[in-house]
C-alpha cells in the first residue's frame, strides 16, 4: 500500500497537502508541488514481469502506456478507473544518420509524437484528467501553444468535461488550432504571448472553478514521467549517456528527473542519465540563467523562435528543472531557428519527422559535439516531444524555390508529356 500526498519542492519547507488541495503552489513559501508517497520498497523482479505482461492486455489502461506502470503512480487508487487513450508505448527507433551528422553519437530517438494527439502531452493529460474526475472537476482550462490545448480537448471530452483553452492570438499552428477545435474546446485567443495568455487564465481560474492542466499541475508531470520508465524498459534498463529533451515549460526534464530518481530509489537503476535541456535562442531564460551561474531566472519578455512549442519565456517549472539537472550533472544548450532546421532535415534523412522544437534536441547534441561536451561514439537518446503535420507549415516555408521546384512537378494528363517531366526529374 502506498500513501500519496502532495509537497513542496522547496528543501526548507517540504510542507505536505493533500491530492485535493485547490492550489498548485505552497501556501506557506510559494514554491510548486509535486506528487509524492510514502510506499514500501517494491519486488523490482515481481513488477518488471507485471510490467511487461500488462503489454499483451486486452483491456485498454493495460494497454496505456501511462497506467501499465501504476505502482509508480499509486495517487490513483487500485481499481479506480482512469481517462486514458492507451497513450504511450511509442517507438524507440535508431537514427544513424542525424548522428552522424550530430558529430558521431549513436543515437536512438523516442518519438512522442506517436501518442493519440500527436505529443508527449498526453501521458500526463491522462493522469491530471483522471485526478480532475476524481475530484469532480467540469470544466478544465489550459495556456496553451498548441500541443497542451489539442491534448487537453480530447482527454477533457473523454472524460465528458468541458475545455476552455486560452492561446496567443496568430501564434499557433493551424493544425494544432483545428485539433482543439474538433475536440469541441473553447478557444479564447489573447493578443499577446503564451505567457501572457497564462498569466490572465490563473488570474481568475479560482473564481471561476475552472482545474487547470498546465504543468504547474503535478499531476501532469506524474503521467510524463513515464517517458523514462518506458524509455529504460525498451532498452532493457540500461542507462544512456544522455537523454536530450526540449525545453518550453519545462515539464519534460521536471518529470523525467523525477522518474530516473524514484528508479534509481527503487533499485531499477543504479545510475543516473545527464539530462540535457535544449532550448531555442529567442526563448532561451533556462540556458541564460545556467550559464550566468544564477539561483534565479529571469524571463524573456518577448520569446521569439520558429519552434512555436517551446516560446515561451517564463517557464513555470524551472525550479523543478532545476532540481533534475543538479541531480543528474545536466546540462541547457541553446540553438539558433537556422540549426533546428537543419537537424530537422538530418532527422528526415532517417525517415523521421518531427515538429520543430522536438529537432531542437539534435540540433543541441550537434553543438555540444563541437564543443567537446559529448563524446564521440557516445550513447545519446533524444526526446522527440511532437509529430511532423503539428507544424507542416514551416517545412513548406523553409524550402527554397528552386528545391520545390525539383521535388513537386506539375504536369498535363498526357502521357508523352509526363514521361518526358519524369526523365527530367529522374536524372
Amino acid at each position: 500500500m502506498a500513501t500519496a500526498f502532495l509537497q513542496c519542492v522547496d528543501e526548507s519547507c517540504r510542507r505536505r497537502f493533500p491530492l485535493n488541495a485547490s492550489e498548485y503552489r505552497c501556501e506557506a513559501c510559494g514554491s510548486l508541488l509535486d506528487v509524492e508517497y510514502e510506499m514500501a520498497a517494491p519486488d523490482r523482479a515481481a513488477l518488471l514481469a507485471l510490467w511487461q505482461q500488462r503489454k499483451s492486455s486486452t483491456g485498454i489502461e493495460g494497454q496505456s502506456g501511462v497506467w501499465r506502470f501504476r505502482e509508480m503512480l499509486p495517487f490513483i487508487a487500485a481499481g479506480r478507473s482512469v481517462v486514458t487513450l492507451a497513450e504511450g508505448n511509442t517507438p524507440l527507433v535508431e537514427a544513424a544518420r542525424a548522428g552522424d551528422w550530430a558529430g558521431g553519437v549513436r543515437l536512438t530517438v523516442k518519438h512522442q509524437g506517436a501518442n493519440p494527439t500527436g505529443s508527449f502531452k498526453d501521458l500526463g493529460m491522462t493522469a491530471c484528467v483522471s485526478q480532475g474526475a476524481i475530484l469532480g472537476c467540469g470544466v478544465v482550462a489550459c495556456a496553451s501553444t498548441g500541443n497542451t490545448s489539442a491534448s487537453m480537448s480530447a482527454y477533457a471530452v473523454r472524460a465528458g468535461m468541458k475545455a476552455l483553452v486560452f492561446v496567443p492570438a496568430g501564434k499557433i499552428t493551424a493544425a494544432k488550432l483545428a485539433q482543439a477545435l474538433e475536440f469541441g474546446a473553447m478557444v479564447i485567443e489573447v493578443a499577446g504571448n503564451f505567457d501572457q495568455a497564462f498569466h490572465l487564465l490563473r488570474s481568475f481560474a479560482k473564481e471561476l472553478n475552472l482545474y487547470l492542466v498546465n504543468s504547474l499541475n503535478p499531476f501532469r508531470l506524474e503521467g510524463q514521467k513515464t517517458i523514462i520508465f518506458e524509455l529504460l524498459e525498451r532498452r532493457g534498463w540500461r542507462v544512456p549517456d544522455y537523454i536530450v529533451v526540449p525545453g518550453g515549460n519545462l515539464g519534460n526534464v521536471s518529470a523525467m528527473g523525477k522518474g530516473l530518481c524514484e528508479l534509481r530509489r527503487h533499485g531499477f537503476i543504479d545510475k543516473l542519465p545527464r539530462l540535457v535541456v535544449t532550448q531555442a535562442e529567442g526563448a532561451n531564460p533556462f540556458c541564460r540563467m545556467l550559464s550566468a551561474g544564477a539561483t534565479e531566472l529571469t524571463p524573456v519578455a518577448d520569446p521569439q523562435t520558429e519552434a512555436t512549442a517551446i516560446r515561451i519565456g517564463n517557464p513555470v517549472n524551472w525550479k523543478k528543472a532545476l532540481r533534475s539537472i543538479r541531480a543528474t550533472d545536466g546540462l541547457c544548450e541553446s540553438v539558433s531557428d537556422a540549426e533546428t532546421f537543419e537537424a530537422k532535415a538530418a532527422l528526415a534523412g532517417d525517415g523521421i519527422g518531427c515538429e520543430p522544437a522536438s529537432a531542437t534536441t539534435v540540433a543541441g547534441i550537434r553543438k555540444l559535439r563541437k564543443s567537446g561536451t559529448i563524446q564521440a561514439g557516445a550513447d545519446v537518446v533524444a526526446i522527440l516531444t511532437g509529430n511532423q503535420l503539428k507544424d507542416p507549415e514551416s517545412s513548406l516555408l523553409r524550402r527554397s524555390a528552386e528545391e520545390l521546384a525539383r521535388q513537386r512537378v506539375s504536369v498535363e494528363a498526357d502521357a508523352g508529356k509526363l514521361r518526358a517531366a519524369l526523365e527530367r526529374a529522374l536524372k
